[in-house]
């Protein structure tokens, strides 16, 4: 196991992916916040009270449950929504979507066809903590915490309070099944 980030280095990136969101809306009015279960929603959260500590402004806010819009559904369990989504109306808003790890591309994609029931947004961008390569969509982010390279076999795993108890980011070897 390789720490990527630990809990004083997450905290110090989320500022400044926070300032960097901040810089690119002039109109945070019309910004909304939508996290992508599950530590999406919680980055997403941490992000809002951020803008809120700097601006002094309350933002919309929302997480979106994918697991129904995937398109590998068929390659895993039998899966359940992990829990509904709350997702406010996002006609005519400019829309962060929010996730720990950008990998393949496919939760991104299930994330921008889920987003079409809520209305249609003025836009879409991608903020994540980590980026690790490996796509096989033509998604990116634009908003990225940190960039790693990784390979198949390996698993970055985000650890965050809310969920897990501890705040930190690892990289993982995949141990093979005997």
């Amino acid at each position: 196991m390789t720490v990527i980030l630990d809990s004083n280095e997450i905290t110090k990136t989320l500022r400044r992916l926070t300032h960097e969101v901040i810089e690119n809306y002039v109109d945070l009015s019309k910004l909304v916040l939508i996290g992508i279960v599950t530590r999406g929603e919680y980055i997403a959260l941490r992000v809002r009270d951020l803008i809120r500590q700097i601006e002094k402004t309350d933002l919309l806010y929302g997480y979106l449950d994918v697991t129904l819009y995937r398109d590998d559904l068929d390659k895993r369990k039998a899966l359940k929504p992990s829990k509904s989504s709350n997702v406010p109306n996002v006609d005519g808003k400019n829309v962060l979507l929010i996730d720990d790890v950008l990998f393949e591309g496919r939760t991104v994609r299930a994330a921008l066809d889920a987003l079409r029931d809520f209305g249609r947004p003025e836009s879409v961008k991608l903020l994540v903590l980590v980026d690790r390569g490996g796509r096989k969509l033509p998604i990116s982010a634009d908003f990225t915490g940190k960039c790693i390279q990784t390979n198949p076999t390996q698993i970055v795993k985000v650890n965050i309070t809310e969920t897990d108890g501890k705040d930190s980011i690892e990289l993982l070897n995949k141990v093979p099944v005997s």
